[in-house]
């Protein structure tokens, strides 16, 4: 099936795009190429295939969760503009 010159006029005139003949034969080229790629991968045996789920087949790839040195609250705040009582101090940004 082959995209007629008028069909990409009507769909371009859908889309409310100003396309000059040049443009509107190269879109037919395109998307005449396009429905040749479609074609080709319709014409392909899949019935044998297994479907799957995901590109990958990795599932839950985490981490350990180990417990390490952490940083100390002296070096945290050390270069906070603002702080009190060991506590990082920001800006009220929800008013009453």
């Amino acid at each position: 099936m082959a995209i007629s010159l008028d069909e990409v006029r009507h769909v371009a005139k859908l889309a409310r795009l100003d396309l000059d003949e040049a443009e509107v034969m190269s879109l037919q080229t395109e998307l005449n190429a396009l429905l040749g790629h479609f074609a080709d991968i319709q014409s392909l045996e899949t019935k044998d295939l297994e479907p799957i789920l995901h590109a990958s087949n990795l599932t839950n790839v985490w981490s350990e969760d180990v417990v390490g040195t952490s940083l100390k609250r002296e070096n945290a705040l050390k270069n906070a503009p603002v702080s009190k009582a060991g506590l990082f101090l920001v800006p009220m940004i929800i008013e009453d």
